[in-house]
């Protein structure tokens, strides 16, 4: 532990429970209001959106302004390049974008729910128009913002230490990306941070923000940028190899991390490569297949699929390290094995002719006869499986063929950490690490608080070390409390068009092995992404909402994926979020 703390924060000599005694930086001295504005991505609003107000809002637009109370429903849809705003069979037409401002009713500030039952947004939302479909952007304080990041991010059952960490990270890496000079500061998803709404369920990560209310971390007297990613695999990676050209401040060091690699919940994927090469992947044999063609024409055999076999397989690596040590990275896999083809060898020395057999003796003179029809030369037939002359050694990239064939691929992401071990009658390839694995490690904060009793001061210390800890504003904006004077432009009722609806499902008569699921693993106002291939790196085909059924008709190699159906579209999601339903 000493040593831990050797590499520390400034910040080891407070309590957390007195992190009101920090500094607060001079860039965001108390009393400062932090806003952050939210390109709210996730939602997947096309061109309308039905919001409920739980608060009372101010609508501006043009020169028209309108005070709607909580509880009112609105409509707002794109109509050419313009909004249309309906509420209570009154219609707004907008020019340019339209506003909602948060004010004062005398109760809790409230927010905007994109669904009746959904998460609360609470902040102020601007809806635009762009490339015929709305552009929702969300200011919200900081402090709000992250009781929609934190649980989402980590796990509202994730040890308390661990979520207080993950608060500082969030509160630290919003605050650094608050840029006036574009449209927004930030997305919803994981291009930045994850944010889903507020959830009030959620009462542990909202612990921990209130227990960490405006601690960021700083680094040279600016505010740090605390990347972090689920799982770093054993060994957490430097910024310059992550994101080529970007400066690598001496807080993100390449240390190995026990905490990640003893952590059972860490994901790891395993291949077995026996030694007798039974039950090898076709894919896996497929890749060999294509390396060993040159050799295989040479010996004599068809360079195909099908006319090519391992035997056995004598020696598994990896190696060929990416970065400078101590990355133990590596991209390449090299194997030694003893293989057969299949060839037409067998066929051409069958034909081959002994001069000592033949008919020395004269022949009499030939009669006249009638020549019979030439008989059809027979197909060639391919040969048994003849051993090869020698074993291969084959040295291949990894990714991203390799791995996909062995099923190790996690995120798709092409930096999984790979190590093979012999044991007994195969080799063990294992990969690890689910994102960059720049910063913290959220597996390894939670086993350190879980296992070890770290604080989150500690794990903090560990994943960036010269890094301090301040506190920065935690004052609350005051709310606007307007006249309630309500103007409107009348106009129209807005013609609707609905949110996409559910695709039909015929689901009579099942393929054998098929059942069918319903999307239920979700958010109300979220989507599951249907993908082209069963990897997150596949192209997205379209949004699946929530209760949209789907025939699954079998489960992928990588058993997380499976291949679904429609009566419109076909493609591959992840069996987490489907609940088997029966037909009716």
């Amino acid at each position: 532990m000493k040593k831990l703390l050797s590499l520390g924060l400034t910040c080891l000599l407070f309590a957390c429970a007195l992190l009101g005694g920090l500094p607060a930086p001079a860039a965001h001295a108390a009393g400062d209001v932090q806003n952050v504005r939210i390109q709210l991505r996730r939602l997947a609003l096309t061109d309308r959106a039905d919001l409920t107000l739980d608060g009372a809002y101010l609508c501006t637009a043009d020169h028209v302004t309108a005070h709607y109370p909580r509880g009112t429903v609105l409509t707002v849809q794109v109509s050419g390049d313009r909004l249309v705003l309906t509420a209570d069979d009154i219609t707004l037409r907008v020019e340019g974008a339209l506003r909602l401002i948060r004010t004062d009713d005398g109760r809790d500030s409230g927010g905007i729910r994109f669904r009746r039952d959904g998460n609360l947004y609470p902040g102020d939302l601007t809806l635009s128009v762009e490339n015929g479909q709305l552009q929702p952007v969300l200011t919200i304080p900081v402090e709000d913002y992250l009781l929609g990041v934190v649980p989402y991010e980590m796990n509202d059952s994730f040890p308390m230490e661990a979520l207080k960490a993950q608060a500082i990270c969030a509160r630290t890496y919003a605050l650094s990306h608050i840029d006036p000079s574009k449209p927004w500061d930030m997305t919803d998803t994981t291009n930045d941070q994850v944010f889903h709404g507020v959830n009030p369920r959620d009462r542990r990560a909202a612990q921990a923000v209130k227990e960490t209310r405006g601690v960021v971390g700083m680094y040279k007297g600016k505010l740090a940028t605390c990347y972090y990613s689920a799982s770093n695999g054993g060994q957490t990676e430097l910024v310059e190899n992550v994101w080529s050209g970007r400066g690598a401040p001496t807080y993100y060091q390449m240390v190995d991390d026990p905490y990640d690699l003893e952590n059972p919940e860490s994901i790891v994927r395993r291949a077995t490569l026996r030694k007798n090469a039974s039950g090898l992947p076709e894919a896996f044999t497929a890749i060999l297949c294509d390396y060993m063609a040159q050799e295989m024409l040479r010996q004599g055999f068809e360079p195909q699929a099908d006319c090519f076999r391992v035997d056995a397989i004598d020696s598994v690596s990896v190696g060929h390290t990416v970065h400078p040590a101590p990355s133990r990275f590596v991209n390449q896999l090299t194997l030694t094995f003893r293989w057969s083809g299949r060839g037409y060898r067998e066929q051409i020395a069958s034909v081959r002719v002994d001069e000592e057999d033949l008919n020395l003796f004269e022949t009499p003179e030939p009669t006249a006869t009638v020549s019979p029809e030439p008989e059809a030369t027979p197909a060639p037939q391919l040969s048994g499986f003849l051993p090869a002359d020698d074993p291969a050694t084959l040295t291949l990239p990894l990714f991203p063929e390799v791995v996909k064939a062995l099923n190790l691929s996690i995120a798709g992401s092409a930096n999984e950490m790979i190590t093979v071990v012999e044991e007994g009658d195969a080799f063990r390839l294992e990969s690890r690490r689910f994102g960059h694995g720049v910063g913290m490690s959220q597996r390894g904060a939670q086993w350190m608080a879980a296992r070890y009793g770290m604080r989150c001061e500690e794990i903090l210390a560990f994943y960036y070390p010269g890094m301090d800890l301040m506190v920065g504003g935690t004052e609350d904006a005051p709310l606007p409390t307007p006249d309630p004077v309500m103007f409107y432009t009348p106009g129209p009722a807005a013609t609707a068009t609905p949110r996409p609806t559910l695709m039909p499902v015929t689901a009579a008569q099942l393929p054998e092995g098929a059942w069918l699921a319903s999307v239920e693993g979700i958010d109300d106002d979220s989507s599951l992404n249907l993908r082209a291939e069963p990897t997150q790196a596949a192209q997205i085909l379209m949004r699946l909402y929530k209760h949209q059924r789907l025939i699954v008709l079998e489960t992928c190699e990588d058993p997380v994926w499976v291949h679904v159906k429609t009566d419109v579209i076909e493609g591959y999601v992840m069996v987490g979020f489907l609940e088997q339903v029966t037909a009716e």
